[in-house]
């Protein structure tokens, strides 16, 4: 064995070994896969994904390059990266770095030459699934699950300003309550000519009477959705007061804040290929996803929401829409990003619904 071998042991007691393309030889996470073809650079920089050890399932990752422009936050959070193949010199006129120099600036652990089929096969199989990089096949994950104040790691401390593209043409104030968001859904409704108010995730009913927006928007963000039932306090309040959109985690805690529940699924659904039913025109959108979790249908008060959109593979809630008040929510990416736009629709649905500003009773 020498010194570039790395491996990957889990909690199923499997044992695979790699490659080291960045070598972190003790990160622990939950196992998941991403079936998507491209978008490596937006996974790996997706905030959704702490604590999270990612397998691409596409084999040949790196082909086109990373630029300075597609990162999805900061930093990356994920816990780790697994490929099959690593492209050694991309081909893109945009490429400022390969994957293996995107990896090493950011310090993302990573193996390679990994059979990720056989591995993606254990984790359908087992659900959930703990995974350790090691430089000893016989070091195995202590792992239980994923840390309960994950969403503290990757959410903004302090609220900031976006401007719209087109100042002048500037409709709506939106307050972006920060549970781990990704950059695009912000640079969609910048383009959109909305001023955004980036604002931590533990902002208060009083701190949001202060912005005073048109509308919210509860972001994506990693974890269980049940570990933030001590933000419901503030939250409802304000989801109750403006029109709101809920963007995958944010469904769920929408859904949990209004007395449903949420359930883990099997292996849940990430990539850029995932089908998704529009009740409301019978059409199927072609959708990016990232979620463990989703809304369980039966526990939602039928008398008060309407079940918008559902994934045709596995029937699963993808939208919910309530009743009399202007708040709706969808488990997919309507930003894509990478992905296809079918769902761009849902930002243009949901600004519509910002002329109702003042019919919301605070509950």
């Amino acid at each position: 064995m020498d010194e570039h071998t790395g491996f990957l042991t889990l909690n199923t007691g499997h044992v695979f070994e790699g490659k080291w393309l960045y070598k972190d030889d003790q990160t622990e996470g939950e196992m998941v896969f991403n079936t998507a073809m491209t978008g490596y650079q937006e996974v790996m920089t997706d905030p959704s994904y702490a604590g999270q050890i990612v397998t691409m399932t596409y084999p040949l990752i790196g082909n086109y390059g990373c630029n300075d422009w597609d990162n999805e936050s900061w930093k990356p959070s994920l816990a780790g990266f697994i490929i099959a193949c690593p492209f050694s010199n991309p081909i893109h006129e945009e490429t400022k770095h390969s994957l293996r120099e995107m990896v090493n600036k950011h310090s993302i652990p990573t193996l390679y030459d990994m059979d990720t089929r056989a591995l993606t096969r254990i984790i359908r199989k087992h659900g959930e699934v703990y995974g350790k990089f090691t430089s000893d096949p016989n070091d195995f994950p202590v792992m239980k699950e994923i840390e309960a104040d994950i969403v503290r790691k990757v959410a903004i401390k302090k609220s900031f300003i976006v401007n719209p593209e087109n100042p002048s043409s500037s409709t709506h104030k939106i307050a972006v309550i920060d549970f781990g968001y990704k950059h695009s859904i912000v640079e969609t409704f910048r383009k959109l000519d909305c001023e955004i108010h980036v604002v931590p995730y533990h902002i208060t009913w009083e701190q949001m009477k202060e912005i005073n927006p048109d509308a919210v928007v509860l972001s994506n963000g990693p974890g269980n959705p049940k570990d933030l039932m001590y933000l419901f306090d503030n939250l409802r309040p304000i989801i109750h007061h403006y029109p709101t959109l809920g963007i995958c985690l944010g469904q769920q805690i929408i859904a949990l804040a209004n007395g449903a529940e949420t359930k883990r699924l099997p292996f849940g659904h990430r990539g850029s290929n995932h089908p998704v039913k529009d009740i409301t025109t019978g059409k199927v959108l072609i959708t990016s996803q990232n979620h463990g979790y989703t809304v369980d249908e039966k526990s939602l008060h039928t008398h008060e929401w309407n079940v918008t959109h559902l994934n045709v593979n596995d029937q699963s809630v993808e939208g919910i829409m309530h009743r009399y008040k202007p708040i709706m929510s969808v488990q997919f990416h309507p930003e894509a990003h990478p992905g296809p736009m079918d769902s761009f629709y849902i930002f243009k649905q949901f600004l519509a619904l910002t002329h109702t500003k003042g019919e919301k009773q605070h509950a």
